[in-house]
């Protein structure tokens, strides 16, 4: 086959990277014969190339000048060379190159046996080094998703997966299983990063990690590190390589919470990584490539960012592909039922205590409750109550929002503190039926609820836990 000084598919050429022990440099400089620039060499080309295709040993004790194995060679160099020895280096049955040794007198017998062993060494080595350069990027990876998950099952532990049947769940269901880039909208605390969880969960990349990351909380100088990684010596303390976040999540999904706050002079390497799946760590020209699914989550309105100019316009309709908006729950109370029965089992599993009964009524109190805050807070209140019902029925104790109560007026005050003469003395047995009779009363209006709004215990002016004591006392049960 005619010779060729380059390949044009190099995965099927032989590599330079050793010769009469110049280093890698060196041999990039010069060839095979330092002059005719045979820095590779196609596979089955010549003697060199046929060992490596064929994996057999080619050796010959006494060459000539015209010799098929010197072919390679300048003239100048063949007329003095006697013997060559060319080894392929074989592991499994796997040629990773091959070893040729030349000399400058006859070969012997031995130097067979001696090429094999030095070809058999350099194949040991090589295998040790790939295996454990693959180890070191491993070991790295494994480190790093480490790092970024332990905060991540942190928070899945407190929350499960993400509960209800509102519009937002519906649009899950449908996106979860493509690759799609998701762009997920709402006020701060209404579960987008579990819907974002929720979304990988149910993709084929489930297996892969979930990497999220605050764009609020990271510096703007370490931005491009963070997400990108960086080369040693970058800067003043990149002591080693680093992989950024898009790495961690190669092969899964990436959640950019709070996407808005991406500095504007950074939100075209964030293009180039969600148009052409590339980008560079810092302080290194190696384009390195990476297939991940991108979740951004947002509290702002991006279109208008856009219109101020505070985000790229481009970069809007790169991550709007798929939109899903998730409302507050005040608005979503078809989703409380649910929610309520979840997070009580999960509050008595996970506190080891008794699971209390949730009753319709408990269900309407939770409805007609305006939730100002998160899918937290009916968490909590919950958690609460499950606590609290252990030594008595599930009640919730709601705090006081916004809305208008209704409370018992005040009786007024007498104008004189000498009670009229006209006024019946009660016995003691008396004062105590008239008592049972109002707390009785009191609690057959609200229907035997104590606490909260309408309870027994605001309707009485008591506090909740003086009207149990109170019940206790006078003996009072529910039918």
């Amino acid at each position: 086959m005619p010779r060729r000084s380059e390949c044009s598919h190099q995965t099927s050429c032989l590599h330079l990277v050793a010769q009469a022990g110049r280093s890698p440099d060196e041999c990039d400089r010069g060839g095979l014969d330092g002059k005719q620039g045979f820095q590779r060499l196609p596979i089955g080309c010549l003697t060199i190339g046929e060992i490596a295709a064929s994996g057999q040993q080619v050796v010959v004790s006494d060459a000539g000048p015209d010799d098929a194995c010197l072919a390679h060679l300048d003239p100048l160099q063949r007329k003095d060379i006697c013997g060559f020895n060319g080894q392929p280096i074989l592991i499994r049955d796997q040629v990773l190159g091959v070893f040729v040794s030349y000399a400058f007198v006859a070969l012997p017998e031995e130097s067979t046996v001696w090429g094999r062993l030095v070809a058999d060494h350099i194949a040991v080595a090589l295998v040790n080094a790939r295996a454990f350069e693959e180890m070191n990027q491993l070991k790295g990876q494994l480190e790093l998703e480490n790092r970024y998950l332990r905060e991540e099952v942190r928070e899945a532990r407190s929350f499960g997966s993400i509960v209800g049947d509102s519009n937002a769940l519906r649009q899950v269901e449908m996106v979860a299983p493509t690759d799609g880039t998701v762009l997920i909208l709402g006020e701060s605390g209404t579960g987008k990063e579990l819907v974002a969880r929720e979304i990988h969960q149910h993709s084929h990349r489930a297996e892969r990690p979930l990497i999220r990351v605050n764009c609020a909380s990271i510096p703007k100088d370490l931005y491009e590190s963070e997400f990108f990684g960086h080369a040693k010596g970058a800067f003043t303390g990149a002591l080693k390589d680093r992989a950024g976040r898009f790495e961690a999540a190669d092969g899964g999904t990436l959640l950019l919470d709070e996407v808005a706050e991406i500095p504007p002079e950074l939100q075209s390497k964030f293009l180039r990584v969600l148009q052409e799946k590339q980008y560079e760590r810092v302080g290194e020209e190696k384009t390195r490539s990476v297939n991940v699914r991108i979740i951004a989550a947002t509290n702002r309105n991006l279109q208008q960012e856009v219109a101020e100019g505070r985000f790229r316009q481009d970069l809007f309709y790169r991550l709007n592909v798929f939109p899903i908006e998730v409302g507050p729950l005040r608005q979503r109370p078809g989703d409380i039922p649910l929610l309520a029965a979840h997070f009580l089992e999960q509050a008595a599993r996970r506190l080891k205590l008794r699971l209390p009964r949730l009753t319709a009524a408990h269900v309407a109190e939770l409805q007609r409750y305006d939730w100002p805050g998160s899918v937290r807070e009916p968490q909590n209140v919950i958690e609460r109550a499950v606590i609290l019902a252990q030594s008595g029925g599930l009640h919730f104790d709601l705090p006081v929002t916004g809305r208008a109560v209704t409370l018992p007026a005040p009786a007024s005050a007498p104008e004189a503190a000498v009670p009229a003469a006209a006024d019946p003395i009660l016995t003691e047995a008396e004062v105590r039926r008239r008592e049972q009779t109002n707390v009785l009363a009191a609690l057959t209006q609200a229907g035997w609820k104590i606490h909260g709004p309408g309870g027994a215990a605001e309707l009485l002016g008591l506090k909740p836990t003086t009207l149990i004591s109170r019940i206790k006392k006078l003996g009072l049960k529910r039918d």
